[in-house]
């Protein structure tokens, strides 16, 4: 029997979606009817295969576990799930077929301490009801434009539901349905080798007007989020801020930003916030164009769909989300522990990425493994100067099921040369994530930053 966790060439894809390979990306008004009979709404395969490791997508999760009272941390919704085996570094070849190459590496980087405890398969993601009709118009009239940089013709939700290149891929990862504004902490580690780290307290606000009822891509001034994070602590680090007006089409108007300064008592522009520059608080071991996996520009890479696979990935990570866990219980020298994470079987799209020449980034390569149901990155290989594998990231996702959309509740990403990593998200003990909340763009302006600086 043909294995099903293989790599699926371009033509076997054409195949399985029932495109040609010659077919053109953009709108498909004429495949529109299968988003409710063989695709999910979101474009992605609805049975489950052949094996019966991964089910039919019936929803994902469409109603709170009982208990839940909006606000709170999210409640687990399988917390009766058993482990179904362990990958180890022991055993990790008998599944290399359906492992990345980062995740291969931390098991020869940490033999003793690093596994997967493996899960059975939920596919628990689902989208505002709105956010999927949008979708279905979005495949009917959304366009690729500035060879590859920009978008038009799509509006609220996923723009590409029959995703045929890496470039519809990516932007249905940057355009997922997040909410129109909202604030969380998204509280940050970076563990020395021997585990010893400073908890770093940052609070972040985000409106995106994309995602607001009856906007569409050409009414939203080419501003995608705006985004506004503060750092609480440390001391020698709080009351930095960073604003961010993060633009659609980057080849018409560049990532603006701006960040304010204590020390200084002003507001000063920064162009460098963008690539392949350190992230906050990161000390160097997160860029810029890392945070939510990936944002920004793609115009410094070649970008390929390698085609769809099935993978063990971080899935469904409620157990690292509860609030009664705390930091010290996940932090652990060399990775985060294992024993709070939860992977699954899923099938991913691959994305390669290669630096195109006459280019300037840290990384020569990256390859992205991204969800088929919510187009969240799950996993990445980042590639040094070299071609040498340097880098390793996991994004650990929940159903945010108030909202509802899937996205990250942990981010990670481990430096495999150096031992160390940085991990972002650790809300644990502080306000949950909150979505839709009632913000303008008179909130993120140079002069409110100015403001808000000085109280």
């Amino acid at each position: 029997m043909r294995k099903l966790n293989q790599t699926i060439t371009f033509a076997a894809l054409g195949l399985a979606l029932g495109l040609s390979q010659a077919a053109s990306a953009g709108p498909k008004p004429d495949q529109i009817s299968r988003l409710s009979s063989d695709l999910t709404p979101m474009g992605s395969v609805r049975a489950g295969n052949e094996d019966g490791t991964i089910p039919e997508w019936t929803g994902g999760i469409t109603t709170p576990p009982a208990g839940y009272e909006p606000g709170t941390h999210h409640i687990d919704p399988f917390a009766d799930d058993q482990v179904l085996f362990r990958i180890d570094a022991s055993n990790y070849q008998q599944y290399a077929d359906k492992l990345g190459v980062g995740q291969k590496a931390m098991f020869e980087r940490y033999p003793d301490t690093y596994y997967m405890n493996v899960y059975p398969t939920r596919r628990s993601a689902s989208f505002p009801q709105r956010s999927l009709e949008m979708t279905i118009e979005n495949g009917k009239t959304a366009e690729l434009t500035a060879n590859g940089e920009g978008v038009t013709g799509a509006a609220e939700g996923f723009p590409f539901p029959f995703p045929e290149n890496a470039y519809e891929i990516m932007w249905n990862h940057k355009l997922k349905p997040k909410g129109t504004g909202g604030v969380r902490y998204n509280n940050q580690v970076a563990p020395t080798a021997d585990g010893n780290y400073t908890f770093v307290t940052i609070r972040e606000e985000l409106l995106g007007l994309y995602y607001k009822e009856g906007v569409t891509v050409e009414e939203i001034n080419n501003i995608l989020l705006y985004f506004f994070q503060e750092v609480e602590s440390p001391a020698r680090l709080a009351g930095n801020i960073l604003l961010v007006h993060e633009t659609l089409d980057q080849t018409a108007q560049v990532r603006q930003a701006w960040i304010y300064n204590p020390g200084q008592r002003r507001v000063r522009r920064a162009p460098n916030v963008a690539y392949d520059n350190p992230g906050t608080a990161s000390d160097g071991l997160r860029t810029n164009d890392m945070t939510d996996m990936f944002n920004g520009a793609m115009d410094r890479f070649d970008w390929e769909l390698v085609g769809k696979q099935e993978m063990y990935v971080p899935y469904n990570s409620y157990k690292a989300h509860q609030g009664d866990v705390t930091t010290d219980d996940l932090v652990m020298a060399g990775h985060l522990n294992p024993e709070y994470m939860r992977y699954e079987l899923h099938r991913v799209w691959v994305v390669d990425a290669r630096l195109k020449d006459g280019m300037r980034h840290i990384n020569s390569r990256r390859t992205f493994y991204m969800d088929e149901d919510s187009y969240q990155i799950v996993l990445i290989d980042h590639y040094d100067g070299r071609d040498q594998l340097w880098r390793f990231s996991e994004g650990h996702g929940i159903n945010f099921y108030d909202m509802p959309t899937y996205w990250t509740t942990l981010e990670t990403h481990y430096d495999l040369q150096s031992g160390r990593y940085v991990a972002q998200g650790f809300d644990n003990q502080y306000p949950a994530q909150t979505f839709n909340q009632d913000m303008s763009p008179a909130q993120f302006t140079p002069q409110a930053l100015r403001t808000r600086g000085r109280r």
